[in-house]
């Protein structure tokens, strides 16, 4: 990294001129007196501003003219060596640390300001040294995407590997993995591998972890502990619970949603608490024994992408509906309002699909709360039009069951059942 890396003309200066460079501790007395570390800036930023770290780990802008003095305290440019190699202690439980991108495992770049995926599996976790202490990780670059470029294709990919350490020695799986599309792929690996032997953790970062308050580390430390102490199998998300540092939160795969853009606490579990929280002294378990019922494990690692997922508004074309069908689609789930319901408009095109053999299911888009559809006449009318009430399925969750029984059962009486079988905790009850 270059020692004044993204500061140029008046910052640049102020830098040379007081011999302090990117990554030096130092004191700056302005309005009050700041501590904490040099940080590089983009190469697009003004010329009057340096930026600061804090011990607290968040960065703050500083106008060069109101900077009164400026002390170094400690230079860091020999300190780069930060992803060396880590020593493993003989005698902990073995994780498998595998990397698929996202926030998780990216850093600022800082000539664009952008976040870029280009930390490695072996970077996350010599980056977090708590790591080490707690357990032998083994690391592992699968994939290098953002999750809004994971597409099926890579949920076969993750499973087929997590598939081969299906008789291993490790205690659990930890996949760092982008957090928009992260409860798609704890979906498909739920049901793809019911019953899998061992943990398997996904854990994202609403921050990367070389941006001030990232929420990398904490997520990292979260997953391993409750690998480590939790006594249980399933597929798992891991992520902080709220703002507090304190306490991260355990979802079941297939009843998680992020529910907000940007919070730490962005992921919830639908219709009921967290299957565990994870705080520094304990794991508070919140789920009763026989949530997964399948004790013998057979993985099913097969898909079929022609599912679509319809959400209804009001206006909504039919030819759209139409459309799908032509192009050979096998099912549709709609997204419905309130107990499940769509407009009369769309009951020839349903009832088209009906024809093909298409599997109809239908979730609610409420947020929360179970399909009814014999409340209302409109209700019972898509009931003998074909389409399935799938209780309280999450939508996403029914997309990807849908796509997961279409590849692995032929049979449309067969898929039909399956569909409303509750296979990984997809239905809460």
């Amino acid at each position: 990294m270059s020692d004044y890396r993204g500061y140029e003309g008046d910052s640049l200066q102020f830098l040379k001129s007081n011999n302090i460079s990117v990554s030096d501790s130092v004191k700056i007395l302005a309005d009050i007196t700041y501590s904490g570390i040099i940080m590089p800036r983009y190469e697009h930023s003004d010329d009057k501003h340096i930026v600061l770290k804090l011990k607290s780990g968040y960065n703050i802008g500083l106008e060069i003219e109101k900077i009164k003095g400026i002390e170094k305290i400690k230079s860091t440019e020999k300190d780069n060596q930060q992803h060396e190699k880590v020593e493993k202690v003989s005698g902990l439980p073995k994780i498998l640390l595998l990397s698929t991108g996202g926030t998780i495992a990216s850093k600022i770049d800082y000539r664009t300001g952008a976040v870029t995926p280009v930390l490695t599996a072996e970077e996350l976790n010599s980056s977090v040294p708590e790591l080490a202490k707690m357990a032998s990780i083994d690391a592992e670059v699968l994939l290098s995407e953002y999750s809004e470029n994971i597409t099926p294709e890579h949920w076969l990919q993750i499973a087929e590997k997590i598939n081969d350490y299906s008789k291993s020695d490790y205690s659990g799986i930890i996949i760092a993995h982008g957090t928009d599309t992260m409860h798609y792929t704890s979906s498909f690996l739920s049901f793809a591998l019911a019953g899998f032997p061992i943990p398997i953790v996904l854990v994202g970062s609403q921050r990367s972890s070389d941006r001030a308050s990232s929420d990398a580390a904490l997520n990292l430390i979260g997953a391993t502990k409750f690998i480590i102490e939790s006594n249980t199998k399933g597929v798992f998300v891991v992520m902080h619970q709220d703002e507090n540092d304190d306490t991260l939160a355990c979802h079941i795969g297939t009843r998680v949603r992020k529910n907000h853009t940007s919070k730490r606490g962005a992921f919830q579990t639908i219709g009921d608490n967290p299957a565990f929280i994870i705080t520094e002294n304990q794991i508070q378990k919140n789920i009763s024994e026989d949530v997964f019922k399948i004790n013998e494990f057979q993985s099913k690692i097969k898909i079929d992408t022609r599912v679509a997922l319809v959400k209804y508004y009001p206006g909504y074309n039919p030819k759209l509906l139409d459309h799908i069908i032509e192009m050979g689609y096998r099912g549709i789930i709609f997204e419905g309002t309130g107990l499940g319901h769509i407009g009369n408009s769309m009951y020839e095109s349903v009832k088209k699909a009906k024809d093909k053999g298409i599997f109809l299911g239908m979730t609610s888009q409420c947020i929360d709360g179970r399909i009814s559809m014999t409340v209302y006449e409109s209700g019972r009318d898509l009931l003998d039009l074909g389409i399935i009430p799938l209780e309280n399925m999450i939508p996403e969750v029914a997309l990807v069951k849908t796509m997961w029984a279409m590849g692995n059962f032929q049979d449309a009486e067969e898929i039909k059942k399956i569909m409303l079988e509750n296979i990984a905790s997809e239905l809460s009850y």
